[in-house]
């Protein structure tokens, strides 16, 4: 074990996690939406500020690191050697780069040079997402890793077959790893250090030093202007790194059971995180404005402070409180996290394969906007209703 962690299910986790993929499928949707309030958009990349659609991102890389340190000690304590859990963590961080992967090159695809509809070439691609990372009940081990393999053997066919750009000549190629990709990444980065520093404090928060400097050096003019440019192409990863660092630290803070920070002792180093946070974003801004689409030090910063509140919030409410019972309506998606994110991409393409087209009054205004919340929250009711029928993905 690295770190001696509270037993059980934390359910304010669960509860943040479940509240920002239900904001995230929001956003995503009322983006599609003409005639919103600009607060309502991701910030221009030449703006320097925020708005809180530019937190969502940052906040599921915040708990994702608030889920390591849960994760690696659960499988030490299950048995696995060192080299298995380096497996689980590569296994984990392919799978996500495998996704962003197909994700992002989707809407460059060719039809007539694939050979087949986008909507349906999507649609064969989620269901081999399904039987790939599905979590099979079945007694007999065999039959859910013949499952795992039509998916992968599907995957294979589908990438093989893909073809993109206008004359289709383009194969499928990172030209960014997509969301998930970004996550996997960072994931990965953060499991390596998480390690590395076994799991002390003041260790993850040196390394989250040393991510920002890592930006802060690559956009220097000695670097950016010779041969170790590629050094930048790095920056990005090291500031969302940083973030999951940030959401890994807050998680020992309040469960590591070795650290014992309790009352007033929790609640100033919680707060003294917060205050770092603030005060060394505000410090960085004149030099790096806020930006998300630009992933500067300030933004992520800045983020993981409003995570901090957000989460503290949380748990004050659910753990220490126990009003708790509301947290069931966020429940199936902050435990089916992966099917809740690809699910309206499925609804959506297959309503272009159905040929259903919704109302354009659902694409305006504020009856797109209600829409959108209408349709996170049926998102949700589905997520449900699938885990019901026991589809669980698991990365």
């Amino acid at each position: 074990m690295i770190n001696n962690l509270k037993q059980g299910r934390i359910l304010s986790i669960d509860a943040f996690r479940g509240i920002t993929i239900l904001v995230m499928i929001f956003v995503n949707n009322v983006a599609g939406v003409s005639g919103i309030p600009h607060w309502m958009e991701h910030a221009h990349a030449d703006e320097d500020a925020m708005t809180f659609v530019d937190v969502v991102f940052p906040a599921f890389l915040f708990i994702v690191g608030m889920s390591i340190p849960f994760a690696i000690n659960s499988r030490l304590a299950k048995g696995d050697s060192f080299w298995q859990l380096q497996w689980h963590i590569i296994w984990r961080t392919l799978g996500l780069l495998v996704l962003g992967l197909f994700m992002v090159n989707t809407s460059r695809l060719n039809p007539a040079a694939t050979g087949m509809p986008m909507a349906l070439w999507s649609l064969l691609f989620y269901i081999a997402v399904i039987l790939t990372w599905n979590v099979y009940r079945f007694k007999q081990a065999w039959i859910a890793w013949c499952f795992k393999g039509l998916g992968i053997a599907l995957l294979l066919y589908l990438g093989w077959i893909y073809r993109g750009g206008k004359a289709g000549d383009h194969y499928l190629e990172p030209q960014w790893w997509g969301i998930l990709g970004l996550i996997g990444w960072a994931y990965l980065y953060a499991c390596i250090i998480y390690q590395l520093v076994k799991g002390v404090s003041g260790g993850i928060f040196l390394m989250i030093a040393v991510c920002i400097a890592y930006y802060a050096i690559s956009q220097q003019a000695f670097i950016r202007d010779s041969e170790y440019d590629w050094i930048g192409g790095q920056a990005g990863n090291a500031i969302h790194t940083a973030i999951v660092l940030c959401g890994l630290l807050l998680s020992l803070f309040y469960f590591d059971e070795d650290l014992d920070l309790r009352g007033s002792k929790l609640i100033s180093r919680v707060s003294g995180f917060f205050i770092i946070l603030s005060i060394t974003s505000a410090c960085l801004r004149p030099q790096y404005k806020i930006s998300k689409i630009n992933a500067t030090p300030s933004w992520a910063l800045n983020s993981a402070a409003i995570c901090v509140v957000v989460f503290s919030i949380l748990y004050y409410i659910i753990d220490v409180k126990q009003i708790n019972k509301w947290t069931t309506f966020f429940r199936p998606a902050g435990s089916n996290p992966l099917l809740t994110y690809i699910l309206p991409n499925i609804v959506y393409f297959l309503l272009i394969y159905l040929g259903i087209q919704l109302p354009a009054m659902l694409d305006q205004g504020v009856t797109g906007i209600l829409w959108s919340a209408c349709y996170a929250i049926l998102m949700l009711f589905l997520v449900k209703g699938l885990n019901k029928l026991h589809i669980r993905l698991q990365l």
